[in-house]
């Protein structure tokens, strides 16, 4: 079937492989936004960067995060195994985006990496930005 609708959609033949994405496009980084979003409807990371302002990062598998909590007063709480990890900042459950949400995409295993805002970002963000003040493991 030469000339399938799906085949015109996506611009490859039967005999044509596939070419991978580069893991460049698969991330969606929105500016002044303090996480990663993987793309797609069926894209999932499979493991969770935590980047700290001093350059320190720690990347945890989702399959280890067993609970996800969310407290408007403390921020985000994940439980990784033994280990317990704490993200602290405002609007931490507010729309970084139409549609995206820190919370809810770690949820789905749709963000790919945490970045902690340095303290200029931090006072010069607006109100209603999502900000990420620290991250402690």
């Amino acid at each position: 079937m030469k000339d399938s609708f799906l085949q015109k959609y996506i611009g490859r033949g039967e005999d044509t492989p596939a070419e991978p994405v580069p893991a460049s496009e698969e991330v969606e980084v929105a500016v002044g936004c303090p996480f990663g979003w993987m793309r797609g409807l069926r894209e999932r990371a499979v493991m969770l960067e935590l980047r700290r302002k001093t350059g320190v990062i720690r990347a945890v598998g989702y399959n280890w995060i067993n609970k996800i909590d969310f407290d408007a007063s403390t921020g985000i709480t994940l439980h990784a195994g033994n280990d317990i990890i704490r993200i602290k900042g405002r609007n931490l459950n507010s729309d970084a985006r139409p549609h995206v949400k820190l919370f809810e995409g770690l949820t789905r295993q749709k963000v790919s990496f945490i970045q902690e805002a340095d303290q200029p970002d931090t006072l010069q963000a607006d109100k209603k930005a999502v900000v990420v003040e620290s991250i402690e493991w």
